[in-house]
């Protein structure tokens, strides 16, 4: 079934239907949870929030064609509301096993996203959602805009500043402990 009829029948009051749409984006929404949060169990809260509320105003979404769109808005304002009302925790760190065949020396690439993990960090909920909206979710900037409810000039002088802030921070990195600079692949100088 399309996701257009799943939308319809979810906005009818379907438990069902409801259910098989957020299986369809539950992973890609607490990925962004995460990158917004930096905190897993958070982040978890934070989509299990949206789906409440999603549930509750579902009936509210004039055009069922959105729905990704506005999922992910819904996503993204509760995690600023989480973001807003927490205290500071320490960051916990899942620990996988992992088995099977080892692997390749990935030790660049950890690297290279440590440094990309500690510039996004810095940045305040606000920005790091507009990044995580614009560069891992793909949403064009008038899309950016209009999930955080905010202008679109607003979105694009709070990219530029995100990148900014994430370009010195990946600037200003230490170097390795061979010597080497840490770097990562470039951010791109462009926000449009």
């Amino acid at each position: 079934m399309d996701q257009r009829r799943l939308v319809e029948r979810a906005r009818e009051g379907d438990h069902d239907a409801f259910a098989s749409l957020l299986g369809m984006c539950v992973a890609r929404l607490d990925g962004v949870a995460r990158l917004i949060l930096r905190d897993p169990e958070l982040a978890r809260d934070a989509v299990q929030e949206a789906a409440i509320r999603a549930w509750r105003d579902l009936p509210g979404l004039r055009d069922p064609e959105r729905f990704d769109a506005w999922i992910h808005r819904v996503v993204v304002r509760a995690c600023l509301d989480l973001a807003r009302h927490r205290r500071r925790r320490v960051t916990e760190v899942e620990l996988l096993t992992l088995d099977g065949p080892s692997i390749p020396d990935v030790s660049v690439d950890v690297a290279d996203r440590d440094l990309l993990d500690r510039a996004l960090r810095r940045l305040v909920p606000e920005a790091r959602a507009a990044i995580v909206l614009r560069y891992y979710v793909g949403m064009s900037v008038p899309d950016v805009a209009a999930c955080l409810g905010i202008p679109l000039g607003t979105a694009k002088a709070r990219l530029s500043r995100s990148l900014v802030a994430m370009r010195t921070t990946i600037e200003t990195s230490p170097v390795a402990g061979d010597g080497t600079p840490v770097t990562a692949a470039p951010l791109p100088r462009r926000y449009a």
